[in-house]
């Protein structure tokens, strides 16, 4: 990063500005802009969907287990107490911010966790890869050709680009920005600093290799627009190669997810009987030294329910790496302000929390994410979704065809999916199957296929 670039200030990292919104309506409002952000969320249709879209296990079971709705609640009181702690000492370390709106802090991460994975495709991470695959290895890749004839070299080739890393992160930022047919100007009309602190890569897909970019191209220009306004360094910008410093935020977001994701999978592995009480709460306990460790270990000696020990060590642990996560933020804020920090909050945490983190993360790698159960699912995912993808990206090819007409008729009207150019066409679809639960996709590929009637 050039010395030039100016560091981020929190007077303008928090605003209430609203994205798409240029004027107000006039209506009296007892809630805060941050407050309906949050309300916002919580009642929207792309949140309640969550709850049928599969975290790591597949859905249903016998035995509870996280979807992406219980996951993004969890995940967002995590980012709370974050911003929270963090808002409290921020107060402290600079007395200027004492009458600033500092103390939003908590609630606009936690608002930001809430909408984190919005943009997740029906069937987990697996579904990200698959939708990928198809584009880049399987009959998808014809699609290409259409592409290139629609646009310029290089705006081709980045279009294509976010096609085949497509990434859920991106998908999220586009849901919540754009302005679908028939729908209002903005999207969810949400205010800057939320839809900043849920960009967890702010580049573009040209800038890496691997599938974890911020926007697609379609949407490069609305987040230009929300990091000048909050102040946010652009490192690199020539249209298609696109790369801006994090909004500090979008650290808290991050780490919240982080903690979720490997910690409650440990616990889902244990009430799977994946792993046994002792390693669970073995895996817990690493994370204490000394006195601190036996203390917790021996705490309420009467509590004999293994599933209840295991809670109780999972709340300390999250605590534990919560603090641990805000005193990373306190040690780096200069290099978080002025963008040359690279790494995240976990990965910078003491060598002790660390080891036990990593310790969990492979244990999840080998003996969670490998499960039988886990990877049925996976392929079931990727079957359906190539199917579903077939069929659909045939019929935009071929608007005129009988069956074509029958399966776009099916589509919601705010998808494009009649749009002039092929690029428009593909996306509407891609917003549609995206936006589809697990059970809708799989009831979705039965009645296509003819083994399941519609009921009437």
């Amino acid at each position: 990063m050039s010395n030039k670039t100016k560091a981020m200030q929190w007077s303008d990292l928090i605003s209430n500005r609203r994205f798409g919104e240029s004027r107000s309506h006039g209506i009296e409002e007892l809630r805060t802009e941050f407050q309906r952000d949050y309300d916002r969320l919580i009642f929207s249709s792309p949140f309640r969907r969550l709850q049928n879209k599969t975290q790591v296990f597949p859905l249903p079971g016998s035995v509870f287990v996280h979807n992406r709705l219980t996951h993004s609640l969890e995940v967002s009181s995590v980012g709370r107490s974050l911003g929270n702690d963090a808002a409290r000492a921020l107060t402290k370390r600079h007395q200027e911010l004492k009458d600033s709106n500092i103390n939003t802090l908590g609630l606009i991460v936690s608002i930001g966790c809430l909408a984190h994975d919005l943009g997740n495709p029906p069937f987990g991470h697996s579904g990200e890869r698959a939708i990928a695959s198809y584009f880049s290895q399987g009959r998808g890749a014809t699609i290409r050709d259409y592409i290139l004839k629609e646009h310029s070299l290089e705006k081709a080739e980045v279009i294509w680009n976010d096609i085949i890393h497509f990434d859920g992160n991106a998908n999220a930022f586009r849901l919540l920005t754009h302005q679908f047919e028939g729908r209002r100007k903005g999207g969810f009309v949400m205010t800057y600093s939320v839809l900043a602190s849920i960009v967890k890569y702010p580049f573009s897909s040209l800038m890496t290799s691997k599938q974890k970019f911020g926007f697609f191209h379609s949407e490069i220009k609305y987040y230009k627009e929300i990091a000048e306004a909050l102040g946010i360094p652009c490192l690199e910008n020539d249209g298609f190669r696109v790369k801006y410093v994090r909004h500090p935020l979008a650290y808290f977001v991050e780490a919240a997810d982080d903690i979720c994701y490997e910690i409650m999978d440990i616990e889902d592995a244990h009430k799977l009987r994946l792993l046994s009480t002792e390693q669970t709460m073995e895996l817990f306990l690493n994370f204490f030294e000394g006195d601190l460790r036996r203390q917790i270990a021996d705490a309420h000696p009467d509590v004999t329910d293994p599933n209840e020990r295991v809670i109780y060590l999972r709340a300390r642990v999250i605590n534990a790496i919560e603090q641990e996560c805000v005193k990373v933020f306190l040690d780096h804020e200069e290099e978080i302000m002025n963008g040359t920090f690279e790494s995240s909050l976990v990965k910078n945490m003491s060598p002790h929390m660390r080891k036990a983190f990593d310790q969990c993360v492979s244990i999840a790698c080998k003996q969670i994410y490998k499960d039988k159960k886990v990877l049925d699912v996976e392929l079931a995912g990727y079957k359906i979704i190539y199917e579903l993808l077939d069929l659909y990206t045939e019929a935009i090819l071929s608007l005129d065809n009988t069956y074509s007409k029958l399966l776009l008729d099916g589509v919601p009207s705010q998808y494009q999916v009649r749009s002039p150019k092929v690029t428009e066409r593909l996306q509407g679809i891609l917003d549609y199957i995206t936006g589809m639960t697990d059970v809708y996709a799989l009831d979705l590929y039965r009645k296509i296929n003819g083994q399941l009637l519609p009921s009437i």
